[in-house]
């Protein structure tokens, strides 16, 4: 399967969203205007570029190839709200959720979702 990094990160990033989302909701059943808060906290290029350096000493070979051909990725252009640096590792992440996805490996992505959540902080 050989798809490009930015195609893998367009579906990573809902995969990525989705899960985010879903750990809110489990959490707290409140306001959506909360839960929209809460969310784009962490569904954006600063949370998952710090997101990057936590999952990295987990990942095996294959995957950190993966991540670092979406940090590379050309046509990527990062929005005003973060660096270009924060957006290629973002994206990065995002293509390894895409990847991981698209290969069946549901278990790896909670996996590693659950280290991101329990060792990212979100103002750091």
């Amino acid at each position: 399967m050989q798809y490009s990094p930015l195609t893998l990160a367009f579906l990573g990033d809902s995969v990525y969203e989705q899960l985010i989302r879903e750990d809110i909701v489990l959490k707290a059943n409140t306001a959506v205007s909360k839960l929209h808060a809460a969310s784009t906290k962490k569904v954006c290029a600063l949370f998952q570029s710090k997101a990057y350096d936590v999952i990295l000493p987990y990942l095996d070979e294959d995957e950190v190839s993966v991540l670092k051909r979406g940090r590379n990725a050309t046509g990527v252009s990062a929005p005003k709200s973060a660096s270009i640096i924060d957006y290629r590792r973002a994206t990065a992440v995002e293509c390894l959720f895409g990847f991981l996805h698209l290969t069946g490996r549901r278990d790896r992505i909670e996996e590693l979702m659950k280290i991101i959540l329990s060792e990212t902080k979100e103002d750091d």
